[in-house]
């Protein structure tokens, strides 16, 4: 059931694409953490099911340094974690610090769904975008920067994300002061 932060008349401001940008670059923090906590305990149950001689013979070889299972473990993980919070607050920790929060355009929660189509088109875009780097090389960048801003600058008060999964990322009041 979805929460509701608000009454579906009272209409919050878009965020700005600063705010969006701050929150971005300290949820990429935070996501960096939680891949490499991720990584690690993976690398465990894979050395102890594979057997840790076998693994490490493996790993000398290079034979894991693109390992599939790996990748979606954390494609997997990374949705959870941002889709747990959108769903559940509207925030990941990086919105609550910038005071912003994804919502639907009524004041209720995004759902699942909606945390798939937000997650998979930011996905979407930032494989593209290495793909072309990795093909093209440093010219790239030229089409990379564009891209990336692109996909999270808010035109009209709502970006790609937003576009893509129905919903907006508002900025929220801030609290009255206490006297």
């Amino acid at each position: 059931m979805p929460r509701r932060f608000h009454d579906a008349e009272e209409l919050l401001p878009p965020a700005t694409a600063l705010k969006r940008a701050l929150a971005i670059i300290y949820d990429g923090l935070i996501s960096i953490a939680v891949l490499l906590v991720c990584t690690w305990i993976y690398t465990m149950i894979a050395g102890w099911m594979t057997g840790w001689d076998k693994y490490e013979q493996m790993a000398e070889a290079g034979q894991i340094s693109g390992d599939p299972g790996l990748t979606f473990v954390l494609f997997l993980v990374l949705y959870l974690f941002f889709a747990y919070f959108w769903t559940r607050i509207g925030q990941t920790l990086g919105m609550q610090v910038w005071k912003i929060r994804i919502e639907n355009l009524d004041g209720s929660s995004v759902s699942w769904t909606q945390s798939l189509f937000r997650y998979g088109t930011a996905a979407l875009v930032v494989f593209l975008t290495m793909l072309g780097a990795h093909y093209l090389g440093a010219v790239t960048l030229l089409l990379t920067i564009p891209a990336i801003i692109a996909l999270f600058y808010p035109i009209n008060g709502l970006s790609l994300t937003d576009r893509a999964s129905n919903s907006v990322v508002v900025q929220l009041p801030k609290a009255p002061k206490k006297a």
